[in-house]
């Protein structure tokens, strides 16, 4: 993880018996009427200062310290999904008030105050013990891989209602929501407070939910939210921790039909050994909520969630990092998912992450690799680009029906890694009714000829038809063996009978 360098001065008040103890505040509002809040809880003896810092859902101990209270450096660190993110803060004291200016690699941020608030404000909630496990039963949804769309790829922060009713007008009117997207996904940042009985609110971004869940479903699609099993979300707004069969019915009463889950909001209460509890505490409250959800367990890949996801009530669980809109990203996270196979079958599906396709920084062929790939993996398709004005082109990858019709087959079957020569590769996937898919895949820039056996890819005899679903057109048969010109990282998809 990267190091982040804070840099903390302090008004010009002199309170010379003062020193750093204490615990210290910055309340920073997010525009939507939530606010951001970061809490030093600092102890100083001499020249040395203990203490955490506890940033939304981060929570660090400091490790190192130089300096009292006119000049002083701390350093802390976390460990985080694997790996350790440390920060150092510099600044001086003066009288009850400090004034924090944060400088990274963006350079210097605006002037933030920090005051004094009593002890134990903004201290993470009592830990509420894993339930025992025991097996969550199958709600019946998502037979094929659900599909949709999710607001987080482009708008991360910036969403809201009209977006919302937007995305769901422009994939109602250019086709999407007939070519099999109906989720429409509203990602981080939505949440407000919650009231004096425990409910979760909204924020000012989304006025209300109900109105909103009415106008998607008189569209023809379904409304999607999101949540983490911690005190806070991956953004730091109010997570589902202690609330989750309060937040179920809640959802359900806005009429949400899809729940993305996200982990990083817990793992400073549990241990990656317990996520499994942790998960199946929302599978019971969704099933007992009085409306079908699906349940989409985000957590990165973690714990081999796909030997117990569906163990959870889960339909899908993501199985690697965050992706980008990058062929480095895509590549490497779609290309690791053969191992995987066997755990993929109708109503659960492996995640390897949303859909980049549409967001400008690959090309069309690597866009159509992208869609190819994930569609021969059975996973999930949740674009993730701004609909309303996509290109034609980037509708025409999205929509490709025969293309869809892989993804979707119902027999749930995840392709292998039938064949490989260099970064040329050919993928098979078993279809219904017995045809079979054939991906052929140039991992390398430059174009390239790719040959290879049909009975590599598990077709023992010569195939009597051969269907292009990028070309849409049929292709002829010249024998045992195949070959084709591939465009660098690009892909030639076949639907094989």
């Amino acid at each position: 993880m990267k190091s982040i360098i804070f840099f903390l001065y302090v008004t010009a008040t002199a309170c010379s018996a003062a020193d750093l103890t204490g615990n210290w505040l910055v309340a920073t509002p997010n525009g939507d009427g939530t606010v951001r809040r970061t809490y030093f809880n600092l102890k100083q003896q001499g020249h040395r200062i203990t203490g955490t810092i506890r940033a939304t859902l981060h929570l660090y101990s400091i490790d190192k310290s130089t300096g009292g209270k006119e000049n002083f450096t701390i350093t802390a660190a976390m460990p985080i999904l694997g790996s350790e993110r440390r920060v150092t803060y510099r600044g001086k004291l003066a009288g009850d008030e400090l004034q924090l200016v944060e400088v990274g690699a963006t350079g210097a941020r605006p002037a933030m105050t920090a005051h004094r608030v009593p002890e134990g404000e903004g201290a993470l909630p009592a830990r509420i013990e894993p339930p025992p496990l025991h097996p969550v039963r199958d709600n019946g949804l998502a037979r094929t891989p659900p599909m949709g769309w999710n607001s987080w790829n482009k708008f991360a922060n910036r969403i809201d209602d009209a977006t919302v009713r937007g995305i769901a007008d422009a994939m109602a009117r250019y086709g999407m929501r007939d070519a099999g997207y109906v989720y429409v996904n509203i990602d981080d940042t939505w949440e407000g407070e919650r009231d004096p009985r425990g409910n979760i609110q909204a924020n000012q971004k989304f006025p209300n939910m109900n109105a909103l869940a009415d106008y998607v479903h008189s569209k023809g699609l379904k409304l999607g939210i999101y949540s983490s099993p911690g005190p806070n979300t991956c953004e730091g707004y109010e997570g589902s921790y202690g609330h989750e069969q309060q937040d179920a019915r809640t959802y359900a009463a806005w009429g949400i039909d899809y729940l993305k889950y996200d982990w990083c909001g817990a793992f400073t209460l549990y241990k990656d050994s317990e996520m499994r509890a942790v998960y199946q505490k929302m599978g019971d409250a969704l099933l007992t909520s009085g409306r079908d959800i699906v349940f989409s367990l985000c957590q990165y890949g973690l714990s081999d969630v796909w030997k117990w996801g569906p163990a959870v009530g889960g339909n899908l669980w993501r199985t690697a990092g965050d992706i980008s809109d990058s062929w480095e990203s895509v590549s490497r996270i779609g290309f690791s998912q053969e191992r995987l196979a066997t755990y993929a079958r109708p109503g659960h599906w492996n995640d390897p992450d949303m859909l980049e396709i549409g967001n400008g920084h690959m090309t069309d062929a690597e866009y159509r690799t992208h869609m190819s790939l994930w569609s021969m993996l059975a996973a999930p398709l949740i674009a993730g680009n701004d609909v309303r004005g996509m290109s034609s082109s980037i509708h025409d990858i999205l929509t490709n029906r025969e293309v869809i019709a892989i993804d979707q087959d119902k027999a749930g079957h995840q392709a292998k890694r039938v064949w490989q020569s260099g970064q040329q590769e050919v993928w098979s996937r078993e279809l219904a009714g017995g045809d079979t898919a054939v991906a052929v895949f140039n991992r390398s820039p430059q174009d390239a000829k790719v040959s290879f056996r049909w009975a590599d890819a598990g077709i023992r005899k010569a195939p009597s038809r051969i269907r292009d679903l990028w070309r849409h057109a049929e292709q002829k048969q010249t024998g045992p063996q195949y070959s084709v010109e591939v465009a660098g990282h690009g892909v030639v998809l076949m639907r094989v009978g």
